[in-house]
């Protein structure tokens, strides 16, 4: 049975919160790994998305940095004690409110730093003292270079979607931040995924931790309706069309694999008529969080993205994730469907695959440990349409309801016959061109020029200096300049 959040026994100022927030029943992450964090021991953590990973690693570690709490002004008096590292800026943000909102009747601070940003405001805010710190790996780095923050007192250290943090782009950042922090202290790893390399590897940053697995590893959530459609490449945007059109979806996310291929394609589905918006790693982080802000008020119906979007981002009430490329990494496939079904709801996660993405939907096979069916996507037939003089269009040619074609110019008209999905064939007509003017002076014969009588300039130079000179007249003379000192014969 899924315990209440009231039998935790928190401080009051942290009870009183979590109540406002509306949490009653724990997730089975925060049922089982709440109790272990409170205890002082090292967790591994792996949860379907969505399940509140976030409370599950804050709540406890607030609740023991309580004994620490003081209403103190002085900076020195709040010390870095909780350090919380994440792989995206976007994933930085969201921790961040969540632990300010935990947070919100007690002095325990918190801020959160991460890149694409100017430094300057996140430096003054590390300068007041806070407790708990929100960072991404390079912007965290740079504060310390510049001694805007220290770290040797910290006592806690999450590494949040741990399988992307302990990757290969991250770990050389990850060891020299672990560098200034104490031997001594509680680390915990939470991830919706734990390869087993991932597992060795995190195994030597933690003492005898404990493992909890909440459900299957690599495992989706139940509650999404996964389709796996196969698309050409060129018909991938009217299937998105039909598919928005027949199950009736107001907001989506939709992925992509690349930069460039995310921004072409919200270009197109803008002017397709969609209110769309870019989410990808070469825009600004001002831009960035304006598209989610514009996504989460309604604003915008598809949220175009790349896999910066794909972890940790809990925006409520997305009804469907469509792939319109199939993910490079496996894993990267059960973050992004993530993105919907949260929290219990159902969702739709739908996935077009062309026949160059055989080998990539075998990998997600593989991951998820089940067969996947390819489904053949039939497009709704174009009807033919009824202009206001009665004469049907079926986009090849024009004629009234129980008659042939009309007659044009020099054509004949004939019986109407039924469609097949070739084309008619026409007999082709060129089209003549009138004949353009011509001016008279191409239809001049060619007449050579007469050859100029003139030397040229170089010979004329050469003859103009006088004779004996043994000088050319193509050397300059050396300027005169004047003696500095005057020199004695």
């Amino acid at each position: 049975m899924t315990s209440s959040f009231s039998k935790l026994s928190l401080a009051e100022p942290l009870a009183r919160a979590v109540a406002e927030m509306g949490y009653e029943s724990m997730t089975p992450i925060q049922e089982q790994a709440i109790p272990v964090v409170l205890q002082g021991r090292d967790v591994m953590g792996a949860a379907q998305t969505g399940t509140g990973k976030t409370a599950a690693f804050a709540l406890p570690l607030l609740q023991r940095m309580m004994k620490h709490e003081n209403a103190s002004t002085s900076p020195a008096r709040h010390p870095v004690r909780a350090l919380v590292l994440l792989p995206t800026r976007e994933l930085a943000v969201q921790v961040a409110e969540q632990v300010k909102l935990y947070a919100q009747y007690t002095n325990l601070h918190s801020a959160v730093v991460f890149g694409g940003m100017d430094m300057k405001p996140q430096t003054l805010e590390l300068k007041k003292g806070v407790e708990v710190l929100v960072a991404t790996p390079g912007r965290l780095l740079d504060h310390i270079e510049a001694k805007n923050t220290v770290l040797n007192q910290v006592e806690y250290v999450v590494l949040d979607e741990a399988d992307r943090m302990l990757d290969i782009g991250f770990l050389p950042d990850l060891q020299r931040i672990l560098s200034y922090l104490p031997k001594q202290r509680i680390t915990l790893l939470f991830s919706a995924t734990f390869s087993p390399e991932i597992k060795r590897l995190a195994s030597s940053y933690l003492q005898d931790p404990v493992t909890i697995e909440v459900a299957r590893s690599n495992a989706a959530a139940s509650t999404v309706e996964q389709h796996f459609y196969s698309v050409s490449a060129d018909d991938k945007r009217r299937a998105l069309h039909q598919i928005l059109k027949q199950r009736e979806l107001k907001q989506a996310f939709v992925f992509v694999n690349s930069k460039l291929g995310c921004a072409r394609l919200a270009r197109s589905l803008e002017r397709e008529g969609l209110k769309t918006t870019a989410l990808h790693g070469d825009k600004s982080q001002d831009e960035r969080l304006k598209a989610l802000e514009a996504f989460k008020s309604g604003e915008v119906d598809l949220l175009v993205c790349t896999d910066v979007a794909a972890r940790g981002l809990d925006i409520k009430d997305v009804p469907a994730v469509f792939n319109f490329d199939v993910p490079f990494n496996a894993e990267d496939y059960v973050h992004r469907i993530g993105r919907t079904g949260r929290a219990g709801a159902s969702g739709l996660a739908v996935s077009f695959v062309a026949s160059s993405d055989t080998r990539l939907v075998t990998d997600i096979e593989k991951l998820l440990g089940s067969k996947i069916e390819l489904e053949p996507l039939e497009f709704e037939e174009d009807r033919p349409r009824i202009s206001e003089q009665g004469r049907i269009n079926d986009g090849r040619r024009m004629y009234r309801e129980g008659e042939g074609p009309s007659e044009g110019s020099g054509g004949v008209a004939r019986a109407p016959r039924e469609r097949t999905g070739r084309p008619e064939r026409r007999e082709y007509t060129p089209h003549r061109q009138p004949a353009a003017s011509r001016d008279p002076f191409f239809d001049q014969p060619y007449e050579p020029s007469t050859p100029a009588q003139t030397q040229p300039a170089w010979e004329a130079a050469a003859k103009a200096s006088p004779a004996g000179s043994g000088v050319s007249a193509n050397i300059k003379p050396k300027k005169k300049v004047a003696a500095l000192f005057k020199t004695s014969n």
